[in-house]
């Protein structure tokens, strides 16, 4: 069988769709040697270090069944192409006569295959305001018209399988349910190891953590807010934020200066995927009140690592928290800022949720998100036309 893979996330984003993306290919590729997998991408403004790109010439010397399929153009115009002017180039003319294309990032490609579509969320429509209105107004076209032509849909959540009936009319039978995970390399680190990365990041002895790219949907701007709350019951552990700068966060910067906490917000940027795991180990809670997601992959690594967990109790996150977290109405300041004081004066709490976030991670892995696409591909691939 002969597998086509949007890989344009893959190789431009750490985290998200590309690490979703770069894992999924990666797991089902080695289980399915057997199997082809041609990868596509617009090449052209990509890094030639592009850490991302390092990695996928990486995978293709090591598993024979994988080949990239550059295309020497921007990804803005093969999605004008595409997309926008709606041109009917299917993309065998790239990768060859394929048995399913997967569109992994909410659009397909022309294409004469069975297709499979990942829908990773709808935050567009649900909170249109958190997104950037070019965006918005592109995915409301092209998501619904994507959606009618796939063979078959990818879902991360029931959340997000109940919105996609709920917003877009998609009966159940059409979309099937496969967790995103984390990978293997997150459990909790030695004192060693943490000691080191806070000497080498400038981390300080205790600290709340955020993770997550800046911008508004992440619902930063009220954690801020809530933070400041805390007074000087947190005056020793700032909070630290690892992520992206991203849309619309202007606002979130401003928050910081507006409640006087330059001296203890610390914003450090992407952090290397190698660096995650420590960060976790090392921080008193993971802080993650997000509007909405889709699954929230921080969630499950910060379990993972043995970091108890805050976040929101709506979308997805209860279902993928589980009880091995606190849950909060992310709208509500005073009950974020509620649950950050349990975290910092409630220790027989923080032993509870640290113990219970492991076994609830765990169901929850790479290997287990690539084995159910694999099997989707071979599901749409023997489904009659």
């Amino acid at each position: 069988m002969h597998i086509a893979i949007d890989y344009n996330a893959a190789v431009r984003q750490g985290g998200g769709i590309g690490r979703f993306v770069r894992e999924i290919t990666q797991v089902a590729a080695a289980a399915a040697p057997q199997h082809r997998f041609s990868l596509w991408y617009a090449a052209r403004g990509l890094e030639p270090h592009n850490p991302q790109l390092q990695a996928l010439r990486e995978l293709a010397a090591r598993l024979p069944n994988i080949r990239p399929r550059p295309i020497p153009i921007t990804e803005r115009l093969l999605t004008i192409i595409w997309q926008r002017a709606r041109l009917p180039l299917p993309v065998e003319l790239i990768v060859g006569r394929a048995d399913v294309v997967h569109g992994t990032d909410f659009v397909l490609p022309p294409t004469r295959a069975r297709t499979l579509l990942s829908i990773h969320d709808f935050a567009y429509i649900i909170h249109p305001e958190t997104a950037q209105p070019e965006l918005r107004r592109y995915l409301s076209r092209a998501v619904p018209r994507t959606i009618r032509r796939a063979t078959h849909i990818h879902v991360n959540s029931i959340a997000t399988q109940q919105d996609l009936e709920r917003l877009l009319h998609v009966a159940h039978a059409r979309s099937t349910i496969i967790y995103s995970g984390s990978g293997t390399d997150y459990w909790p680190r030695s004192a060693a190891q943490i000691a080191e990365l806070k000497v080498r990041l400038g981390l300080p002895e205790r600290y709340l953590l955020n993770v997550g790219t800046v911008q508004p949907r992440k619902n930063v701007e009220r954690l801020i807010a809530a933070y400041a709350a805390l007074g000087a019951l947190a005056a020793d552990v700032p909070l630290v934020i690892a992520g992206k700068r991203g849309w619309l966060a202007e606002p979130i910067y401003a928050a910081v200066q507006a409640h006087g906490l330059t001296e203890r917000v610390q914003f450090l940027d992407f952090v290397a995927e190698d660096d995650l795991p420590t960060l976790y180990s090392g921080a008193l809670a993971m802080v993650y009140p997000s509007l909405y997601e889709g699954f929230g992959v921080p969630i499950v690594e910060a379990q993972a690592c043995g970091t108890p967990v805050i976040t929101s109790s709506v979308s997805s996150l209860p279902e993928i928290a589980g009880a091995a977290a606190l849950l909060v109405d992310p709208h509500d300041t005073a009950a974020i800022t509620a649950a950050l004081r349990r975290i910092l004066t409630e220790p027989d709490l923080v032993e509870q949720l640290r113990a219970a976030g492991p076994k609830q991670a765990a169901q929850f892995t790479w290997e287990g998100t690539g084995l159910g696409i694999l099997g989707l591909y071979e599901q749409v691939a023997s489904l009659t036309r």
